[in-house]
């Protein structure tokens, strides 16, 4: 795993994903491990609990996020967004500070309580 960022827990949901050094705006937080694809076809196939971690590959396949990138919660304030499967900071991120994304950012359509508690907060 990458030594810049450390898994653990969050105020947001479960686990997170925290910086351990101070990032810039602009720069590659993290780079997804997009090895294991899963086919549309599939998808019935894993637990359900495996499901949650899915996310767009193409028309054809999904990825099954492993750790740590499967931790980065979401947030309405978000401090990085995801490009080509990493995650870049778009803003300057201190140590110590969850890194998270928008989930629903660039169009996805995704469906959940939210509870980032940012100030600017959706809640959904």
């Amino acid at each position: 795993m990458n030594n810049d960022i450390v898994i653990g827990s969050s105020n947001i949901s479960g686990r997170g994903v925290f910086a351990r050094r101070a990032f810039r705006k602009g720069e590659i937080v993290l780079r997804w491990d997009v090895s294991r694809k899963i086919r549309r076809n599939d998808i019935d196939s894993l637990p359900l609990a495996q499901q949650h971690f899915l996310n767009p590959f193409d028309e054809e396949f999904f990825v099954l996020l492993g750790e740590p990138e499967r931790y980065v919660n979401h947030s309405c304030a978000n401090n990085t967004r995801v490009e080509n499967f990493t995650d870049i900071a778009v803003r300057d991120i201190l140590p110590g500070e969850e890194i998270t994304s928008d989930y629903q950012s660039g169009g996805a359509v995704v469906d959940f309580v939210c509870c980032c508690g940012a100030p600017s907060c959706r809640n959904t």
